[in-house]
């Protein structure tokens, strides 16, 4: 193990704690809620002897995986969110991951803080394997969303730009032709998070939605994004940033209760969705997603399929039509299969949202691919 083959002078270097303050951002006050606690390091800083007690727990630690959920001081989406999660019991400093960032530990979570674009931050479940000893079973990340139609909405997605082409350049961040792990908590907190929103009465003024994959950062392991939109009044929102911190506090079991969407221990229903076509919003596979116990692949909207009809005649096949769609295809799937080993993977398509040519070229090359299509009624467990 990692951990071991470290000298002891490593050792102490990477268990030591951080005392600078964290940045925060201001609170505009909800009508329904009162501001959110800024949790201030200093007041979590160890004496001597709590020192020693966190070292060997930290110690005992390093060989269970363990969960980061990231969040940047630089948006109010995200850090109000991880202000509120740490404002919950337990919470301990964690161990030193780099300068310019502060760890907090509870249980098998880490909440990571740092000051740049939620996107830019590349492998910090690589590094913090690295770093720390520990091993990193998932990552989820607190984000601010954006929309043209500025409306108010909480969301679910995983990430990646399997469209893009070599050369590319991913305008937030990622790279071509990559497309992440998916989270498979995704579908089990999306159907959590509608539950907490309308018990805290942000149902119907907030969609609660799935986004379809999209933008960076890079990761390795399961990854999901948990975002708040649509602009900055509703990124403040205080109860907002409640019920986001809510989903992570009880779908990760941090109150006692049975983390949600465990996929290691909850597979006796092996149908995962992989949402092809549609909307960024993905309406007609959330039809099927709402159900319970359908888990959540990678979701490619129309964008994510660049298909260029190079021949127009009725004999054409999928060979002659340009575009990635079938590396975007490819990548996701293999993704999707990866995150949920033992899965049933199924294309679910969004029929109505492609031409002729388009569909039929799809289907041709999933059945290449020998992935299932399924229809809404094939997600149903008996």
């Amino acid at each position: 193990m990692l951990v071991l083959s470290f000298s002891f002078a490593v050792f102490h270097r990477v268990l030591r704690y951080s005392t600078k303050p964290l940045s925060t951002v201001s609170h505009i006050k909800s009508s329904s809620h009162s501001p959110i606690p800024l949790i201030n390091p200093l007041s979590l800083s160890p004496s001597h002897h709590q020192r020693n007690k966190h070292t060997q727990q930290h110690r005992q630690l390093t060989s269970m995986a363990t969960t980061l959920v990231v969040a940047t001081t630089s948006d109010p989406a995200s850090i109000n969110p991880a202000n509120a999660l740490l404002s919950m019991p337990s919470w301990q400093p964690g161990p030193h991951f780099q300068d310019d960032m502060k760890s907090f530990v509870n249980k098998g979570v880490r909440v990571l803080l740092h000051g740049k674009s939620i996107v830019v931050e590349d492998d910090l479940d690589k590094r913090w394997e690295e770093i720390t000893g520990e091993v990193v079973d998932e990552v989820i990340f607190f984000s601010k969303h954006t929309a043209v139609s500025n409306k108010p909405a909480l969301t679910v997605h995983p990430i990646g730009v399997p469209h893009l082409r070599e050369g590319d350049v991913p305008p937030q961040g990622g790279k071509p032709g990559w497309a992440a792990l998916p989270n498979p908590r995704i579908g089990p907190w999306l159907r959590h998070l509608r539950k907490l929103a309308q018990s805290h009465n942000l149902v119907p003024e907030f969609e609660i939605t799935l986004e379809a994959t999209h933008h960076g950062p890079l990761t390795n392991k399961p990854t999901m994004f948990l975002e708040i939109g649509s602009t900055e009044d509703y990124w403040k929102r205080e109860d907002a940033a409640q019920v986001m911190a809510q989903l992570v506090w009880e779908g990760l079991g941090l109150g006692g209760g049975t983390d949600l969407g465990n996929w290691s221990r909850e597979n006796d229903k092996k149908k995962v969705l992989l949402g092809i076509g549609g909307g960024h919003y993905a309406p007609r596979h959330m039809d099927v997603v709402l159900k319970d116990d359908v888990w959540v692949g990678h979701l490619l909207s129309g964008y994510s399929l660049p298909m260029e009809n190079i021949n127009q005649s009725e004999g054409q096949t999928n060979m002659e039509i340009g575009g990635t769609w079938r590396e975007s295809i490819k990548a996701a799937y293999e993704a999707t299969k990866s995150a949920f080993p033992g899965g049933e993977i199924i294309a679910h398509l969004d029929h109505k949202s492609f031409k002729g040519w388009q569909k039929k070229a799809i289907t041709g090359f999933l059945e290449e691919q020998n992935i299932k299509i399924g229809k809404p009624n094939n997600f149903i467990e008996y």
